[in-house]
């Protein structure tokens, strides 16, 4: 026998309020006999009496007066969880855990957030630094901000901008070693390169030669895993680095470095925002997707271009 157990207990609980199957029934726009057969059907299935029925009146049994305590408990959490469930999606508010890789957090995401602060002051901010995969379901991340390409169909991807790759030298490296005029005196060099964490794999030296996208793997004088450490130690004068124009750009706008070609572009890179498919959207995240993209968009990079398109040298 199924039973709509919420609409029972509503019933229930508007009879012994009022007195009679007759009265709930109005309350609830429907006829007594309705009311009095949910309850009874109720019973049965429980196995014991909630009222005692006359024709005069209703009243409670023992276990009734305990049963109506707790359904009266029951459905007024559940009414305070729907209102402050829906005062989150309209509301600001809550924590927010947003998961980010090394470099983009900490040279974009991060200096983003006292302003976001100032703005949202009622949501609170878990950070969670991380370049490998994370399962967002499993680990109840709101955001993730991910560079590089999708893996994980099960998500919502909002694309921040594309991911432009630009190979630097430091002045002091070019007046000393001169720079490679095209992709055959790359080997006269000394290379920075990347090793991705996850993978353990080096990341190649790719460039674009007459429309064709080309791969190298010249030299590892140097090899880390933070892109950050990748523009440092090319400022250092230690060797020429490939890098994305997200960890690039403090460097070059320092003048610390400098770019030598034109960047590259990979097919299907980018920086995206991923978050859960849902039914509805906490305002929470609603806001932090707004303010990251028009955050994004005021340093130039929008979701099919950036400002390294605007570096023009070409390789020979």
């Amino acid at each position: 026998m199924k039973i709509d157990k919420i609409r029972t207990l509503q019933f229930f609980i508007a009879t012994c309020d009022l007195g009679s199957f007759s009265k709930a029934a109005k309350q609830y726009e429907t006829d007594p006999s309705t009311v009095s057969k949910a309850i009874s059907r109720l019973e049965v299935a429980l196995g014991f009496s909630l009222l005692q029925r006359s024709t005069r009146q209703l009243s409670l049994t023992e276990a009734g007066t305990r049963y109506l305590q707790v359904s009266r408990e029951t459905l007024d959490n559940l009414t305070l969880c729907e209102s402050q469930l829906r005062n989150e999606k309209d509301s600001p508010e809550g924590v927010l855990r947003v998961s980010v890789p090394m470099s983009y957090g900490r040279l974009y995401v991060r200096p983003m957030l006292k302003s976001f602060h100032q703005k949202y002051p009622n949501i609170k901010i878990e950070l969670l630094y991380d370049d490998a995969y994370v399962d967002i379901i499993k680990h109840k991340i709101d955001v993730a901000i991910r560079s590089g390409t999708l893996e994980d169909n099960r998500l919502i991807a909002k694309k921040l901008s594309p991911m432009d790759f630009l190979m630097c030298a430091s002045p002091q490296y070019i007046k000393k070693n001169g720079y490679p005029r095209n992709e055959k005196e790359f080997s006269q060099h000394k290379w920075i390169r990347f090793r991705f964490k996850q993978s353990g794999l080096l990341m190649p030296i790719l460039h674009m030669v007459k429309g064709q996208v080309k791969e190298s793997d010249d030299d590892r004088s140097f090899v880390v895993d933070d892109g950050e450490a990748l523009a440092e130690l090319c400022a250092d004068g230690l060797g020429i680095a490939q890098m994305p124009h997200f960890v690039a750009k403090n460097w070059l706008q320092k003048k610390t470095i400098q770019p030598l070609f034109s960047a590259y572009r990979p097919d299907n890179f980018g920086v995206y925002a991923l978050y859960l498919k849902r039914a509805y959207m906490p305002a929470k995240v609603n806001v932090f997707l707004e303010f990251i993209t028009e955050q994004v968009n005021a340093l130039g990079e929008f979701s099919n271009s950036t400002w390294a398109e605007s570096i023009y040298k070409p390789l020979d």
